[in-house]
């Protein structure tokens, strides 16, 4: 059974910073198409980071320069490392990855790590 599972979320003041984890279980992680998205109260999922193919990273216009899309594919983790927090970051994040299988491959997401900025 494959599992996504995030950690390092809680609560800081702006200006501060978090660093978000995300373990993979039950498969491989795919260094492709692994992400961060964010869903703020009322809002729609949004893309954060996430990595494309060569490597290369894209990032959300209202976070490049302030986070940092990270990942280890021999532990099988994906990291977030935000600084210059700001209230408006204040959302649940979610890890999405594809992770390979037995003769597969599919798209998984995370339950999801509260992040909280106070101004």
């Amino acid at each position: 059974q494959v599992q996504l599972v995030e950690s390092g979320g809680g609560l800081v003041h702006a200006g501060g910073s978090l660093r978000l984890s995300c373990a993979v279980s039950g498969g491989i992680l795919n260094n492709i198409n692994m992400g961060w998205y964010r869903q703020a109260p009322g809002k729609q999922r949004d893309l954060v980071a996430v990595f494309i193919s060569g490597g290369s990273t894209n990032y959300a216009d209202s976070v490049n320069g302030r986070f940092t899309i990270s990942g280890d594919n021999t532990k099988n983790m994906v990291y977030l490392e935000m600084n210059g927090l700001k209230p408006e970051d204040t959302a649940v994040y979610y890890c999405n990855a594809d992770v390979f299988g037995r003769g597969w491959l599919r798209n998984y997401w995370g339950q999801g790590t509260q992040v909280t900025v106070s101004s």
